[in-house]
């Protein structure tokens, strides 16, 4: 069985369980990960994949650092997988471009950016990082901080590339999936690019973002 199939088959016998075999309440907490994976005869990398899927439909939410749980929306219907793929196909074609375009964009900005420019770079990555500590929502801060870099190219047809990464931006972390793996990458991803803005390393500026969006990729299961 491919890989697809195996994470849409675990989806649905995950929502089966939760909603028959179980019958868990909204707000109900889901046993632990190996407790689950075990029951459910699937790897943990699997069962992470299918509550990804099922937490981007309403049916689980996770809480950061408390577990999964299952969410309100669990009662107004089961989950529509060919609905959940037109969205994780939307996500990947954004990423997708913004694999090719925030590399170059960071590599530009880390040459050009004036004193000001760069300050204004580093708070607004300062202030991703203080959301994910406090464990608020850090869309806001994120797309200030992707923004402040792209027009740091000084490149007018980059610019009118802003509202695409702000919405690729805002789409990955309102899906809600394994948001505390995609907050912790962020995290160090966010560390390592704003260590060679400080040093003007173009080259490690662009590789540094090329690690960043392959991470967000592979934690939203879109590579």
């Amino acid at each position: 069985m491919d890989k697809t199939n195996l994470r849409e088959q675990t989806a649905r016998r995950l929502y089966s369980k939760i909603t028959v075999e179980d019958s868990m309440a909204p707000g109900d907490k889901l046993p632990n990960e190996v407790e689950l994976a075990r029951q459910l005869g699937v790897s943990r990398a699997t069962l992470r994949e299918a509550i990804r899927d099922l937490t981007a439909q309403g049916i689980l939410e996770v809480r950061r650092g408390k577990g999964t749980f299952v969410a309100l929306g669990a009662a107004e219907g089961g989950p529509d997988f060919g609905k959940l793929q037109q969205v994780k196909g939307r996500l990947r074609d954004l990423f997708e471009l913004r694999a090719i375009f925030e590399p170059q964009a960071a590599r530009l900005a880390c040459r050009r950016a004036g004193p000001e420019e760069l300050a204004d770079i580093l708070d607004k990555g300062a202030a991703v990082e203080r959301c994910i500590r406090e464990g608020r929502d850090r869309t806001r801060a994120d797309r200030a901080f992707h923004a402040a870099i792209v027009r740091a190219t000084h490149n007018e047809f980059m610019m009118r590339l802003l509202p695409t990464i702000s919405q690729g931006v805002e789409e990955a972390i309102s899906t809600g999936e394994h948001a505390e793996a995609l907050a912790q990458a962020t995290l160090q991803d966010h560390a390592l690019l704003m260590n060679f803005f400080r040093r003007r390393d173009e080259a490690g500026a662009e590789h540094a973002m090329a690690i960043h969006m392959l991470h967000a990729m592979e934690e939203m299961g879109l590579e």
